[in-house]
């Protein structure tokens, strides 16, 4: 065997064995239990930075977003 030859078995060896280990994934199952949520705990819109809280302050700001993008109100018609 040539020198050449013996690279290129050797690199086919190699993505042989390349491609079959992307074959050896475990299926990735869940176990649910009956009546609990196991998800990531969410936290309400207005617990973050500019409310800090402030749920009527939070209301607030989303109704003066909705008349901002009316475009009755805003074009003052």
């Amino acid at each position: 065997m040539t020198r050449l030859t013996r690279w290129a078995a050797l690199a086919a060896s190699a993505m042989a064995v390349l491609m079959l280990a992307g074959c050896g994934e475990r299926p990735q199952v869940i176990e649910y239990k009956q009546g609990k949520y196991q998800g990531k705990p969410d936290e309400p819109p207005y617990a973050a930075a500019p409310f800090n809280g402030n749920k009527e302050a939070w209301e607030r700001d989303i109704r003066a977003r909705t008349q901002n993008q009316n475009e009755y109100k805003r074009i003052g018609s």
